[in-house]
């Protein structure tokens, strides 16, 4: 058997993880920490969170690039703003995604995530990538920082951020606070860790069906 054809078969016996860049730093470190050596990490733009159009067709790309590589792929991210496009593209090329709405969701947990959102639906979220990346992603990325004027249009109806927080991190805390002086909300912060995500990922491990 050639080397090709041997390195071929040996993907075959692992599990791709097709993810969203927003989460990548904790699968990685997920999969580092527990040795899940058959599961292996290809992500998508974090940035394609503020434009979720291009979310379903980038994750069909993936798909159609690895299904005759890897025995199975799995998708690891909510629906993420596509309105069920992102779950319609999954069925027809027969792929399983993780549950959860939003990336949110993988940390606090999916149940605890639904009734944070209906007893409050004024929340803004951040995660330790989102507030890490605040100023690229919100005040640069939707044009804040050069038109002001936006800033009602896009956070008028919120009153509070939260901070659902990884890691204890006091310099990220710091730059979640400022994040809400920013858009002018009340700032709130609650550690999740990795929350339900690891969880999750141990499931896709050990099942192909999840």
């Amino acid at each position: 058997m050639s080397q090709q054809a041997t390195d071929i078969k040996d993907k075959g016996d692992k599990t791709l993880l097709i993810a969203c860049g927003a989460v990548a730093r904790e699968i990685v470190a997920l999969n580092r920490m527990n040795g899940w050596d058959h599961l292996e990490i290809t992500c998508l733009p974090a940035i394609w969170h503020n434009t979720p159009d291009k979310i379903p067709g980038g994750v069909r790309e993936k798909i159609r690039e690895n299904k005759d590589i890897y025995g199975n792929i799995i998708v690891v991210y909510g629906d993420c703003g596509t309105g069920g496009e992102l779950d319609r593209v999954l069925e027809e090329e027969g792929i399983k995604r993780i549950d959860g709405v939003h990336c949110y969701a993988f940390f606090t947990g999916l149940d605890a995530f639904d009734e944070m959102h209906d007893n409050d639906i004024t929340c803004f979220y951040l995660t330790d990538y989102l507030t890490r990346h605040f100023d690229t992603l919100i005040m640069d990325g939707m044009g804040i920082s050069k038109h002001p004027e936006l800033l009602p249009m896009y956070f008028g109806n919120y009153t509070k951020l939260v901070y659902l927080a990884q890691t204890e991190d006091p310099d990220l805390q710091k730059k979640a606070r400022e994040a809400a002086e920013k858009i002018g909300l009340e700032y709130h912060y609650r550690f999740t860790g990795y929350g339900e995500l690891g969880t999750l990922m141990a499931d896709a491990s050990r099942s192909p069906n999840l």
